[in-house]
């Protein structure tokens, strides 16, 4: 080989530069954005369908009197149930369904309320009422049972 071969085939330091930072960013890039791609395409076991619990007795009607509302965990997701001041009972998954925070009833509203972005539902059938959440709350079954309030999934 000439010199002029060996000097064709040596990489400039401006050069090795460039080739080091893009292969640093698109490193970062991949760090950045798997974490983003994992919970916008979460995997089948990290569904709600996880919660292994049918049915679960809540509390006695008596402590829960009419115009009020509670959270539970209803296995691993997060419910609100509500006593109304008509006397009906209702019980919803309490996830918003704009970007999943947790909801909770407003008792001087008498409404469901996120308070992550304003959103409002109502809290006798679960339908958004105000704000972004696109559609309504997951209602679950409820039952009254020798004094009991036992919520069900649907």
């Amino acid at each position: 080989m000439n010199s002029e071969d060996q000097d064709a085939n040596k990489i400039g330091r401006a050069d090795f530069f460039k080739g080091a930072l893009g292969c640093t960013a698109l490193a970062w890039g991949s760090m950045t954005l798997y974490p983003i791609f994992c919970y916008l395409n979460p995997k089948a076991g990290d569904q709600e369908d996880e919660t292994q619990v049918s049915s679960l007795e809540v509390c006695k009607v008596k402590d829960l009197p009419p115009g009020s509302g509670r959270n539970f965990r209803f296995g691993s997701t997060p419910a609100v149930i509500i006593h109304t001041k008509d006397g009906e009972i209702h019980a919803f998954k309490a996830i918003c369904t704009h970007l999943g925070c947790t909801v909770q009833y407003q008792q001087q509203k008498d409404n469901i309320y996120c308070a992550c972005h304003g959103g409002q539902y109502d809290a006798h059938d679960g339908k958004n009422i105000a704000g972004p959440p696109p559609k309504p709350l997951t209602a679950l079954v409820v039952k009254i049972d020798k004094d009991k309030i036992i919520v069900s999934q649907s």
